[in-house]
């Protein structure tokens, strides 16, 4: 386990990274009451949230944007095993900081967080959804890059600036959409059955009548709750399976390619390299 706080601004920021040959439970806490917003990278540790005689449980964190309020009696369990890895990114301010935050950020928090903001328990989970591709980008980015010092700093410092800016972006357009009829419930079954069969997938129309919908509702109401069409979010969920197959050394280039579902290895050498800007051989 590593875990490290970065201060920018008036922002505290955790990032930790775990993996484990075994399963392992890891607690934390914090000092003060504190709002914040975790981001989960490619690993998809088991989370659960425990105050008082309450608990809540996520199984599936993989690409989850999580904001909460919580105090010094909530405990954060992340529990890693083989397969479930561990990166998060926690970007927090105390309420006594809020009137303090550069660029208006303060009233946006207040605006779009209202219930973090004047909390009725130890623990109020705020508004919470699976990033965009964006932002899936941002956080495996600070678990990739290699700056030091100075400019590692000026790194993370506009990282952090454009995760936020994609987070209150995705909630504002969300919160506007929130007077349309709902589909929730339909488009994260259409991702989870995505998800179980990323080697063999539906075809668009199988999926739509998976959850009730026409093919035309399907594309539409999907792309404006995920941020992408569909066999976009499908590819990038399996280059990223890929990657992780390759850089943890569970299967060659080629395995990896057949086991997210890529016939062609010269087509699915093109698409990694396009999404991740170097080809799957060039990983160490």
């Amino acid at each position: 386990m590593t875990r490290d706080f970065i201060h920018i601004n008036d922002f505290v920021i955790l990032v930790e990274e775990a993996d484990s040959l075994t399963k392992e439970v890891d607690s934390c806490f914090f000092d003060e009451p504190l709002i914040a917003i975790a981001f989960y990278g490619s690993g998809n540790v088991d989370l659960a949230v425990k105050y008082g005689s309450k608990q809540d449980d996520f199984t599936y964190t993989k690409g989850l944007a999580l904001s909460f309020y919580a105090d010094e009696k909530v405990e954060f369990e992340h529990t890693v095993s083989p397969g479930k890895s561990l990166k998060c990114i926690v970007v927090a301010t105390s309420l006594r900081n809020l009137e303090h935050l550069p660029n208006q950020e303060g009233e946006i928090f207040s605006e779009l967080l209202g219930a973090l903001v004047k909390p009725k328990d130890h623990y109020v989970e705020g508004p919470r959804f699976f990033m965009t591709p964006e932002m899936e980008r941002i956080v495996d980015a600070f678990f990739s890059n290699n700056y030091t010092g100075k400019t590692k700093m000026m790194f993370f410092r506009s990282q952090i600036t454009a995760l936020l800016s994609h987070f209150f972006g995705q909630l504002a357009i969300q919160q506007e959409e929130s007077s349309k009829p709902s589909y929730k419930a339909q488009l994260n079954k259409a991702r989870a059955i995505l998800l179980e069969n990323i080697d063999n997938p539906p075809s668009l129309t199988e999926l739509s009548k998976e959850i009730g919908f026409n093919t035309t509702r399907l594309k539409k109401e999907f792309k404006a709750f995920f941020g992408v069409p569909v066999f976009k979010y499908l590819q990038n969920e399996r280059l990223d399976s890929a990657h992780q197959l390759i850089s943890e050394k569970k299967a060659t280039v080629q395995e990896a390619a057949w086991q997210v579902g890529y016939d062609s290895l010269s087509s699915f050498s093109n698409a990694f390299a396009k999404k991740f800007g170097y080809r799957p051989s060039q990983i160490k």
